[in-house]
């Protein structure tokens, strides 16, 4: 089973940019491949990810032309680079790969370990 594990938050201030990496132990091929985000006491919801092909990409409208999602194969690692910060993008941040293969609908996903917090101060 594929095991998951986020960095890259922090605590950055409002018009900030950081940049979350997930790193992925074990086959990802076949699998969409994305990143949730949970604020406190919300629903976790999803914000960006690849298709299962990883050649398409798709973005919550709230982080439309300010997240980026990104991958690098040969290191088993997936980025969001996320500029423009918002508080209202302070959330838990779980990178997030799809359990059915071959499926982009997200139906399923499966999370890595404790997700990264990120804060964005006004």
């Amino acid at each position: 089973q594929v095991q998951l594990v986020e960095s890259g938050g922090g605590l950055v201030q409002a018009g900030g940019s950081l940049r979350l990496s997930c790193v992925a132990s074990g086959r990802t091929s076949m699998y969409a491949m994305g990143w949730f985000r949970q604020p406190l006491g919300k629903e976790r919801e999803f914000v960006a990810g690849f298709d299962w092909s990883g050649k398409s990409t798709s973005y919550a409208d709230s982080v439309k032309g300010r997240f980026t999602i990104s991958r690098d194969n040969a290191k088993y690692t997936m980025y969001l680079q996320m500029n423009s910060l918002r508080p209202e993008d302070t959330a838990v941040y779980y990178c997030a790969i799809n359990s059915v293969p071959y499926d982009n609908s997200w139906r399923n996903p499966r999370f890595g370990g404790q997700g990264t917090q990120v804060t964005v101060s006004s």
